[in-house]
Protein backbone atom coordinates (compact mmCIF):
# COMPACT_ATOMS: atom_id res chain seq x y z
CA UNK A 1 0.00 0.00 0.00
CA UNK A 2 2.31 3.02 -0.98
CA UNK A 3 -0.21 5.14 -1.40
CA UNK A 4 -0.77 5.50 2.45
CA UNK A 5 1.30 8.14 3.63
CA UNK A 6 2.49 6.19 6.48
CA UNK A 7 4.19 3.83 4.10
CA UNK A 8 6.19 6.69 2.73
CA UNK A 9 7.16 7.87 6.25
CA UNK A 10 7.99 4.43 7.33
CA UNK A 11 10.41 3.92 4.30
CA UNK A 12 11.86 7.48 4.43
CA UNK A 13 12.66 6.22 7.98
CA UNK A 14 14.37 3.16 7.30
CA UNK A 15 16.78 4.92 4.09
CA UNK A 16 17.15 7.60 6.56
CA UNK A 17 19.00 5.26 9.22
CA UNK A 18 20.81 3.60 6.89
CA UNK A 19 22.00 7.06 5.68
CA UNK A 20 23.16 7.33 9.01
CA UNK A 21 25.98 4.38 8.24
CA UNK A 22 28.11 6.26 6.16
CA UNK A 23 27.99 9.76 8.39
CA UNK A 24 30.95 11.29 10.63
CA UNK A 25 29.15 10.31 14.04
CA UNK A 26 28.95 6.83 13.43
CA UNK A 27 32.41 6.83 12.06
CA UNK A 28 33.19 8.38 15.28
CA UNK A 29 31.24 6.20 17.43
CA UNK A 30 32.88 3.31 16.22
CA UNK A 31 36.91 4.94 16.92
CA UNK A 32 35.71 5.37 20.33
CA UNK A 33 37.83 3.65 22.68
CA UNK A 34 34.57 1.95 25.00
CA UNK A 35 33.25 0.10 21.57
CA UNK A 36 29.56 -0.45 23.03
CA UNK A 37 29.02 3.00 22.49
CA UNK A 38 29.51 2.60 18.67
CA UNK A 39 27.89 -0.91 18.49
CA UNK A 40 25.35 0.10 20.39
CA UNK A 41 24.21 3.11 17.86
CA UNK A 42 24.71 -0.04 15.21
CA UNK A 43 22.74 -2.30 16.88
CA UNK A 44 19.45 0.37 17.21
CA UNK A 45 19.99 2.14 13.81
CA UNK A 46 19.44 -1.72 12.36
CA UNK A 47 16.60 -2.57 14.81
CA UNK A 48 14.59 0.32 13.83
CA UNK A 49 15.20 -0.18 10.09
CA UNK A 50 14.10 -3.65 10.67
CA UNK A 51 10.84 -2.53 12.84
CA UNK A 52 10.05 0.57 9.92
CA UNK A 53 10.49 -1.89 7.35
CA UNK A 54 8.33 -5.19 8.53
CA UNK A 55 5.78 -2.15 9.72
CA UNK A 56 5.26 -1.35 6.11
CA UNK A 57 4.20 -5.03 5.37
CA UNK A 58 1.64 -5.01 8.17
CA UNK A 59 -0.81 -2.48 6.17
CA UNK A 60 -3.60 -5.16 6.92
CA UNK A 61 -3.35 -5.23 10.39
CA UNK A 62 -2.99 -1.55 11.80
CA UNK A 63 -3.00 -2.39 16.09
CA UNK A 64 -0.04 -4.53 15.72
CA UNK A 65 1.63 -1.67 12.79
CA UNK A 66 0.66 0.73 15.32
CA UNK A 67 2.82 -1.25 18.23
CA UNK A 68 6.17 -2.12 16.26
CA UNK A 69 6.29 1.64 15.15
CA UNK A 70 6.36 2.68 19.10
CA UNK A 71 9.00 0.49 19.29
CA UNK A 72 10.77 1.66 16.43
CA UNK A 73 10.28 5.17 17.77
CA UNK A 74 11.58 4.22 21.45
CA UNK A 75 14.72 2.19 19.83
CA UNK A 76 15.36 5.34 17.44
CA UNK A 77 14.95 7.74 20.85
CA UNK A 78 17.95 5.21 22.38
CA UNK A 79 19.78 5.78 19.24
CA UNK A 80 19.62 10.12 19.18
CA UNK A 81 20.93 9.57 23.05
CA UNK A 82 23.38 7.57 22.04
CA UNK A 83 24.35 9.85 19.38
CA UNK A 84 24.32 12.29 21.23
CA UNK A 85 26.64 11.42 23.42
CA UNK A 86 29.02 10.73 21.05
CA UNK A 87 28.82 14.34 19.84
CA UNK A 88 29.16 15.56 23.22
CA UNK A 89 31.96 13.19 24.63
CA UNK A 90 33.86 14.58 21.73
CA UNK A 91 34.17 17.83 22.77
CA UNK A 92 33.93 21.34 21.34
CA UNK A 93 30.35 22.06 19.96
CA UNK A 94 30.45 24.95 18.20
CA UNK A 95 31.99 25.52 14.65
CA UNK A 96 34.14 22.27 14.54
CA UNK A 97 31.59 20.22 14.93
CA UNK A 98 29.00 20.61 12.08
CA UNK A 99 29.44 17.18 10.18
CA UNK A 100 28.91 15.57 13.28
CA UNK A 101 25.31 17.66 14.43
CA UNK A 102 23.74 17.52 10.82
CA UNK A 103 24.28 13.57 11.68
CA UNK A 104 22.58 13.85 14.72
CA UNK A 105 19.47 15.75 12.98
CA UNK A 106 19.15 13.04 10.61
CA UNK A 107 18.32 10.79 13.28
CA UNK A 108 16.09 12.91 14.84
CA UNK A 109 14.57 13.44 11.51
CA UNK A 110 14.09 9.39 11.46
CA UNK A 111 12.31 9.87 14.85
CA UNK A 112 9.84 12.99 13.30
CA UNK A 113 8.97 10.78 10.87
CA UNK A 114 8.29 7.51 12.57
CA UNK A 115 6.33 9.88 14.94
CA UNK A 116 4.18 10.87 11.71
CA UNK A 117 3.77 7.72 11.02
CA UNK A 118 2.39 6.33 14.06
CA UNK A 119 -0.16 9.34 13.92
CA UNK A 120 -1.61 8.08 10.69
CA UNK A 121 -1.58 4.66 11.58
CA UNK A 122 -3.99 5.95 14.52
CA UNK A 123 -5.83 7.97 12.23
CA UNK A 124 -6.53 5.18 10.12
CA UNK A 125 -7.50 2.94 12.87
CA UNK A 126 -9.95 5.61 14.68
CA UNK A 127 -11.61 6.08 10.66
CA UNK A 128 -11.77 2.31 10.70
CA UNK A 129 -13.46 2.28 14.20
CA UNK A 130 -16.12 5.08 13.36
CA UNK A 131 -17.01 3.36 10.16
CA UNK A 132 -17.81 0.04 12.15
CA UNK A 133 -19.82 2.44 14.56
CA UNK A 134 -22.11 3.10 11.66
CA UNK A 135 -22.54 -0.42 10.29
Amino acid sequence: MIQRPQTIYLLLAALINLAVFFTPIYRESMNDPVQWIGFGLASTLTLTMIFAMVAVFLYKNRVLQLYIVKGATYSQIIALGSSAGVVFSMGGIGTFLWPELLSLSLILLCLVFLWMAGKNIKKDEELVQSMDRIR
